[in-house]
């Protein structure tokens, strides 16, 4: 019987349990990279060339 804390994720997660640890700790760290890709940053945007002789 799996451990308390591995029912209760299976419980909030899925309908039926996970095979094992393996697939488990796969599903939710799938989760968490859809979580958090819109919060990854963007490609910077390319720096702009000073011009040349414009001191201050």
């Amino acid at each position: 019987m799996p451990p308390a804390l591995d029912r209760a994720v299976e419980r909030c997660y899925r309908r039926e349990p996970f095979p094992h640890d393996r697939a488990r700790v796969e599903h939710l760290f799938a989760l968490y990279e859809q979580l958090t890709a819109p919060l990854a940053p963007a490609e910077r945007p390319a720096k702009r060339k000073r011009r040349a002789g414009g001191g201050a």
